[in-house]
């Protein structure tokens, strides 16, 4: 930061010069493909109005160093810095700067991305489909800093976004190791008649043999308001642990195992330990005996388990308790659970925990991102 103050001071000390986007980039071309027209394995990425890659093709349209930015739909606004042969469709704006002498590509799009949430709460319009004016964007002010100031920009942010990747990468492939070593260790084999699971021999017992089964109760979205409090409420979805609220009582206090009955995420499991609730598109797993059976063992199990027990019929997936109740459940000895679940818990935690994990390590950069290209692209205009 101390050599881009002082490049500041020397370059540009009453402040800097500001064009509109337009004005400072040419448009690309663009071209509209139909999904029957992508292919898998196709060389080259084909950007439309998403976030992500909208499929391949084996052609391209431009160069890379260009920016997308989306222009309809759920992520109008959203801004892409493509830096590889792509394939710009119709339902984005793809730029390139006019002069890399004047302003460089790379410092545009880090100019824009920092403005971002601005430009889809200003300019884009809501409608029944979100849409971005071309002329609302190109007249968007940019501003434009001497190159050695680009230029240093853009390599302090391109070391924080090389950082990000790296952890977003080490995530990607501790998931998969955690997958398979619980896929490993929760595997049972069959030898000789018996039944074992790591070398230990198993025995088996259907889930209603050995837990009792709840449902929860209607909780409006009124009702979470009227009595809000400290206490969650989990519902059918999986985002946020599945928590859609919080109240002021609770229906169940200790440890428990729940999953969704009913939906889209029907058959996911969550492991509960806390003062909850649950709403009516929800069971609840209570063991009769925590001595035979350990509830993070259970849930670990049931993560693999009971997506194979969901029944899909009448366009409507569910997973109700007279099929919960038939569930096979394989029970080693406590002490070879308990063996499992330590070992499974630090890889839950590596790749999910947001206060220690990766996850938390990924979102203490992003913050700290944030902080600096905000900081970095904060420019007075010169007079």
């Amino acid at each position: 930061m101390n050599r881009i103050e002082k490049l500041i001071a020397e370059l540009c000390p009453d402040g800097v010069e500001w064009k509109k986007l337009g004005e400072v980039t040419l448009p690309l071309k663009k071209e509209t493909l139909k999904i029957d027209d992508l292919i898998g394995n196709g060389k080259y990425p084909v950007i439309n109005s998403g976030r992500e890659w909208y499929g391949r093709y084996n052609d391209y349209n431009n160069e890379g160093n260009a920016i997308t930015i989306a222009a309809r739909g759920e992520y109008a606004g959203y801004i892409n810095y493509i830096d590889e042969k792509f394939w710009a469709g119709g339902l984005c704006y793809p730029y390139r700067s006019i002069d890399e002498n004047l302003i460089k590509t790379k410092f545009i799009f880090y100019a824009l991305k920092s403005k971002e949430s601005i430009i889809m709460q200003t300019l884009v319009s809501r409608g029944s489909i979100p849409a971005l004016n071309k002329t609302d964007i190109e007249n968007f002010p940019i501003p434009i800093p001497p190159l050695p100031i680009q230029k240093e920009i853009v390599r302090i942010l391109d070391t924080f976004t090389e950082l990000e990747a790296e952890l977003e990468a080490e995530l990607e492939a501790r998931k998969k190791q955690y997958e398979y070593y619980k896929n490993k260790l929760l595997t049972p084999i069959e030898k000789n008649g018996k039944w074992y699971l790591n070398g230990v021999e198993v025995e088996w017992q259907k889930l209603g043999e050995v837990a009792s089964l709840l449902r929860g109760r209607v909780i409006s979205k009124e009702y979470i308001v009227a009595h809000s409090g400290h206490y969650p409420v989990y519902s059918s979805q999986t985002i946020n642990n599945g928590e859609i609220g919080r109240i002021n009582t609770y229906d169940f206090d200790g440890e428990y195992v729940t999953w969704t009955t009913d939906g889209a995420n029907a058959g996911t499991v969550f492991y509960r330990n806390e003062k909850f609730s649950i709403t009516n598109v929800c069971g609840l797993i209570k063991l009769k005996n925590v001595r035979e059976l350990n509830y993070k063992f259970l849930y670990y199990w049931l993560t693999i388990e009971a997506k194979k027990h969901v029944y899909s019929g009448m366009g409507n997936p569910k997973l109700m308790s007279n099929q919960v109740s038939k569930i096979p459940i394989p029970i080693p000895p406590l002490s070879e659970q308990e063996r499992i679940v330590a070992i499974l818990d630090k890889f839950d935690a590596l790749v999910n925990d947001l206060a220690s994990g990766l996850p938390a390590e990924i979102e203490a950069r992003r913050k700290q991102y944030g902080y600096y290209r905000n900081k970095l692209l904060t420019f007075k205009s010169k007079e």
